[in-house]
């Protein structure tokens, strides 16, 4: 078990723990067994559900073999490009309506992979800059990060409920009505700690990976300067409906929130970029794709 996998695990340990410690401040050993049983049982879902679970939140649509669009035949034709390449199986290909350029990967294993890419992002980035972003997020799949966030987002979201759930029975719980309304807001605090520690160093690592299968550093480095600047100006809804996925997406894209404060759910992208132009200039003369340098829906 490598060191990432053991915290990971450890992490995940600790919002079960404090699941079951809004449990039991509820309802004492019986609710913390119980909540025990609820966050076994929703694991379990999500671990068979995460893939469809996920992209119904976001209203995502799958880009199909009698797809009609000449760009989004070109993307679903890329990903399988890049999916080979990295000796992965095909994943199913989505497309979300969002004007903010962002994408995300789901699904529990790589025999049941599923990469997004919102529309925004095929109209705003070249070719390169897609694949590289779309290789970002097949680095995901091939590190087995895609379950490990979704039941992050799972955890994070059901303690966020459990915690109102502690309000609306104010003083008949062990906490009374201040703890509970200190429940309300260190709970989901504390879960969005954890969140962001799962989530910070996998990005990392699959900037590097998914560097490594596209070929060329440079295209995802220009492709997480362009989406850091367009999310800070477009709202993403479904996101923002759904905020315990935000971690999922490769630009956090909860509009208005800065990078690398306590809470943030991703890395400083100016760092990013920084060591992806570290790696291009340490790697032997690397080639740009012969990719356009207009996005394919331009």
């Amino acid at each position: 078990m490598t060191a990432n996998t053991l915290r990971t695990f450890l992490l995940l340990a600790g919002m079960t723990a404090l699941f079951m410690g809004i449990g039991y401040l509820l309802g004492g050993a019986a609710g913390a067994m119980l909540a025990l049983i609820v966050a076994a049982a929703m694991n379990l879902f999500a671990w068979w559900n995460s893939s469809d679970m996920v992209l119904r939140m976001h209203g995502a649509r799958e880009v199909g073999a009698d797809e009609r669009h000449p760009a989004l035949r070109q993307y679903a034709s890329d990903v399988e490009f890049l999916a080979r390449r990295a000796g992965l199986p095909i994943p199913r290909v989505f497309v979300i309506e969002s004007d903010q350029p962002n994408a995300f990967a789901t699904g529990r294993d790589p025999a049941h992979a599923a990469v997004a890419a919102t529309t925004g992002l095929l109209q705003r980035l070249s070719r390169s800059e897609i694949q590289g972003v779309m290789a970002h997020e097949l680095a995901h799949v091939k590190n087995r990060d895609t379950l490990t966030m979704t039941i992050t987002a799972t955890l994070a979201g059901a303690i966020g409920m459990l915690a109102n759930f502690a309000l609306f029975f104010g003083g008949n719980n062990r906490a009374g009505l201040l703890g509970s309304l200190a429940m309300m807001i260190f709970a989901p605090m504390a879960a969005m700690l954890v969140q962001s520690a799962i989530s910070r160093a996998r990005e990392y690592e699959a900037d590097r990976v998914g560097a490594e299968i596209a070929g060329d550093p440079m295209a995802l480095a220009g492709a997480l300067e362009k989406i850091e600047r367009s999310a800070r100006q477009t709202m993403n809804v479904g996101a923002e409906r759904n905020p315990a996925t935000a971690h999922m997406f490769i630009i956090n894209p909860l509009n208005g929130q800065r990078m690398d404060n306590l809470f943030s759910t991703h890395p400083d992208t100016a760092n990013r970029i920084d060591r992806l132009r570290r790696m291009a200039g340490a790697s032997a003369a690397v080639q740009p794709g012969p990719w356009s340098q207009r996005g394919p829906w331009g």
